[in-house]
């Protein structure tokens, strides 16, 4: 009976060994028409950012302390230009006004026409803001205002930001991360309290809030934009801090259908400008929008070029 069993057990063996190797399991396969889409919109958000008059092209945010400011890259400006000239010209508020005057001999333009004069400068709230080319066009001058306050924001083509840019790394993600939310609209004329990273609060628009089924369990982020229009989504998770930017990220979403629904790409959340640069001024994810979960999709927080930040 023993050696029975052990021609049983060779034999067995034997078979085993003869048997084909199993069979992998199947890669998985990105499915070509969403992983082109999703590269296409990478493209666009590279080139957005890294454009002449983009975010990484801020060299300067300088908040309008006194009636009179000198604005150049020279000793004597009381506000110095990171790059331009050593006199650009002489920033001057009349009442509740801001008025331009470029320098003698200093290239200024405003829609492609020189400035030889004085030229009224409207912030980012008004209808129609001004934006002053200088430096053969590399340069921009506009104004934004801020609650009470103004602030003079400077862009330039040649910005060490835009110049060193490192580009964008992103988390997996994939289409398990388009979700189809719900929309619950809210009154009209609600707004939402919103702090930027400056400390300033800013009532914005409320329409309505978003739910989405995720992990066996719904999720709500509110959302920032007029009834009707397409909505701004500002929120935080458990990965802000821990591979993505620590204060959040945003995203952007079509209009809700008629039948109260609205698609959320996590893949396509973006980090604000401040991940970029010191001179911008971004809301924060209000607390309502600080997600216990991790969306390990969309942008992966930016690291500054070495030297830089």
């Amino acid at each position: 009976m023993r050696f029975c069993r052990m021609g049983s057990l060779l034999a067995a063996l034997l078979l085993v060994a003869c048997s084909p190797a199993p069979t992998p399991a199947p890669a998985a396969v990105e499915d070509p028409a969403f992983a082109a889409q999703q590269q296409q919109w990478r493209v666009l958000r590279y080139q957005d950012l890294t454009r002449p008059d983009g975010w990484t092209a801020l060299v300067g945010l300088h908040w309008l302390q006194n009636r009179s400011h000198f604005v150049g890259s020279g000793d004597t400006s009381g506000i110095r230009l990171a790059v331009g000239p050593a006199k650009l010209g002489l920033l001057r508020r009349d009442g509740d006004q801001w008025w331009f005057t470029p320098e003698s001999g200093t290239d200024v333009t405003l829609d492609g026409q020189p400035v030889r004069g004085r030229v009224r400068m409207d912030t980012d709230k008004d209808p129609q803001p001004t934006l002053l080319a200088f430096d053969g066009g590399k340069g921009q001058l506009s104004l934004i205002r801020r609650g009470p306050r103004d602030a003079l924001r400077v862009k330039h083509a040649d910005a060490p930001a835009r110049r060193d840019f490192a580009g964008l790394q992103y988390w997996p993600g994939g289409p398990q991360w388009q979700v189809q939310a719900r929309f619950i609209a809210h009154p009209p004329g609600k707004t939402l309290p919103i702090v930027d990273i400056t400390g300033l609060t800013t009532e914005m628009p409320n329409a309505g809030a978003v739910e989405f089924d995720r992990d066996g369990r719904s999720w709500r982020l509110e959302a920032i934009g007029e009834p009707g229009q397409p909505l701004f989504l500002i929120f935080a998770d458990r990965t802000s801090g821990h591979g993505s930017y620590p204060a959040g990220r945003y995203l952007d979403t079509d209009a809700p259908t008629a039948d109260g629904h609205v698609t959320i790409d996590f893949n396509h959340a973006h980090n604000p400008p401040c991940a970029f640069t010191a001179y911008a001024t971004c809301p924060l994810a209000p607390p309502e929008n600080r997600l216990d979960l991790r969306v390990e999709a969309g942008e992966k927080t930016y690291h500054l070029p070495e030297g830089e930040g």
